[in-house]
């Protein structure tokens, strides 16, 4: 394992203040339905989930057997000074509604930054409405808890739902959680090939690609997936744990992209063989890179874009496309079914998919726009890069197939 260097990108973290470091020693967190997660990572997206143990080298945390989903963390974690709408969805008080959002952690309160609060406030300052954050720990699985429970969501809409979140969603119940979201201003300028839901039911906001971020001061990263298991990056990788993170989740679809159903098993052997880190979050993960613990973790193709709005090295913050690919990983929002305020979930729809306010969510949660008329900074392109082949799984294909990968996953990590 190449040396750590961590003073330098310490130094960075330490912008971030004190939530960056949150457990670090093992797998510990939030179970979800996602991502994402959870975005969630969202975005981004992130997952956050419970895990210890270790693969017999002492350098891998393991999950548990059973942990479940959030929403990647995606960036993923913490609920200090987050509102929770478990009380019932949208009410009015005289004149004014309030409008319930559910949605993952990080979309509020991320180690790096978040578009949470900004888009409250400019969402009140332009509606007759108070818009009230729901951020339960675990996720969107908290909503498909409550279903099953018999309870109703107790909230109006979610924002920050990929697409793994939502196959566990119709997996799950029976009835249906979310609507569809029918005429939403702006729902044209959303790019070609984003959309997820074939039922029209998830609205696209912003997208990212997952890819491994690594210190280009400690090391030249591989350039393709098998090159991860040289003996040269022997303990140098760190990600997040499919079963909680929608980041790690993302990286685990993406093996399986490569190697197939019946190969990903393998790889991820050879993986654990080469002394990779599985930690619970994408918050964990990241924090851990930062402090130096390892030259490379998992996450985000935009991570250029908060390094420079922290005056950091970028050469610190390099992009790594392993075999010129990077995994999709669109984000939507979504109408509950039992929405007391629908019109007005719509409305703040409509606002999200404005040119600005798309310009502003991109750059707060780290991401790329959703639609083609986003107003963006003028430095964006040149620090937010796509892969040259974009991948990802549909709807349909990851129907009635993500929790077996998942779960054999998690059994064959805990055995090893």
């Amino acid at each position: 394992m190449a040396p750590p260097t961590g003073s330098r990108r310490r130094t960075f973290v330490s912008a971030l203040g004190t939530g960056v470091v949150v457990s670090l020693a093992g797998c510990t967190g939030d179970d979800d339905g996602s991502g994402n997660s959870n975005g969630s990572d969202g975005n981004g997206d992130g997952g956050n989930g419970n895990g210890n143990g270790g693969n017999g080298n002492g350098d891998t945390e393991t999950p548990t057997e059973t942990p479940t989903e959030n929403g990647d963390d995606e960036m993923e974690n913490g609920d200090d000074g987050m509102e929770n709408g478990d009380d019932g969805g949208a009410t009015t008080n005289g004149e004014e509604s309030t409008l319930t959002v559910g949605t993952y952690s990080a979309f509020l309160d991320a180690p790096s930054i978040s578009p949470g609060e900004w888009l409250k406030e400019e969402f009140e300052s332009t509606v007759d409405a108070t818009l009230k954050w729901d951020a339960p720990e675990n996720e969107v699985n908290h909503y498909i808890e409550r279903q099953l429970a018999g309870e109703g969501s107790g909230a109006d809409m979610y924002v920050g739902l990929n697409v793994d979140q939502l196959v566990r969603v119709d997996d799950e119940l029976d009835d249906a959680l979310f609507a569809a979201a029918g005429d939403v201003a702006g729902r044209d300028q959303v790019k070609p090939g984003l959309s997820f839901d074939p039922d029209g039911r998830a609205i696209p906001y912003d997208t990212g690609y997952i890819c491994p971020v690594y210190d280009g001061t400690a090391i030249e990263a591989p350039e393709t997936f098998d090159g991860l298991l040289d003996e040269e990056y022997r303990g140098d990788l760190i990600t997040q744990d499919p079963a909680a993170s929608a980041t790690g989740r993302a990286f685990l679809l993406h093996t399986v992209h490569q190697y197939g159903a019946d190969g990903y098993l393998d790889y991820w052997a050879d993986l654990q063989d080469n002394d990779v880190r599985v930690l619970g979050s994408w918050s964990d993960a990241y924090g851990a890179w930062s402090e130096g613990e390892a030259p490379m973790v998992v996450s985000y193709s935009t991570d250029q874009v908060f390094a420079a709005g922290n005056d950091a090295n970028l050469e610190e913050h390099q992009i790594r496309f392993l075999d010129d690919e990077g995994y999709a990983n669109p984000e939507g929002m979504a109408l509950f079914s039992d929405a007391n305020e629908p019109d007005l979930a719509r409305e703040f729809m409509g606002f999200v998919l404005q040119p600005e306010i798309q310009g502003e969510i991109a750059e707060r949660n780290v991401q790329f726009p959703a639609t083609d008329n986003a107003e963006l900074s003028p430095d964006y392109d040149e620090l937010a890069h796509e892969p040259p082949e974009p991948v990802t799984f549909t709807y349909e294909e990851l129907q009635g197939s993500i929790s077996e990968w998942i779960e054999d996953w998690e059994r064959q990590f805990a055995q090893n």
